[in-house]
């Protein structure tokens, strides 16, 4: 029974230094952290805007929820940022950047050095938003490239308790 009980907690252990959420820190695995838990994509990468093309993905869930950064990084941005509202990119060691926009509150500065699964910002409708949601990016060499794949395989590793 003690031998049962031990492998128990060892099992409990294991899963909680996989996946935890303490202090706004979400920790998916070494790959990273979904940015917004139980979100649904509301507008696809490249979707016609009109004049424009989507370069991200829109993500809804409801207002002030909590956005996660997907990788460490360094913030290189953190801002109001023209149609993008309160926004903040994160460059990580990769070289690829990503960026979160139409957020209510940034949490993070310029500068600042950020966690796989830190809280950085709140959902909101900042910007050119029509309703509260996060509108997210992955840039290569500093162009939009879909971030789908990475999204796909972010929701299958992160999980919240």
């Amino acid at each position: 029974m003690k031998l049962f009980r031990l492998l128990i907690q060892l099992l409990l252990l294991c899963v909680l230094a996989s996946c935890s959420h303490t202090k706004g820190v979400v920790t998916g695995s070494r790959d990273g952290c979904y940015p917004l838990p139980g979100a649904k994509v509301i507008s696809p990468y490249k979707n016609n805007r009109g004049s424009h093309r989507h370069t991200g993905v829109d993500l809804k869930t409801k207002a002030n929820d909590p956005i996660y950064a997907v990788g460490d990084g360094v913030v290189t941005m953190s801002k109001n940022y023209s149609g993008y509202g309160k926004c903040i990119i994160i460059k990580h060691a990769n070289g690829t950047e990503t960026l979160y926009a139409h957020n209510s509150k940034n949490y993070v500065k310029e500068g600042e050095k950020v966690k796989s699964g830190q809280k950085i910002a709140l959902t909101g409708r900042t910007g050119r938003a029509t309703t509260e949601h996060l509108h997210f990016e992955v840039r290569k060499n500093g162009k939009p490239v879909n971030p789908m794949p990475l999204l796909e395989k972010l929701s299958k590793k992160t999980r919240i308790k």
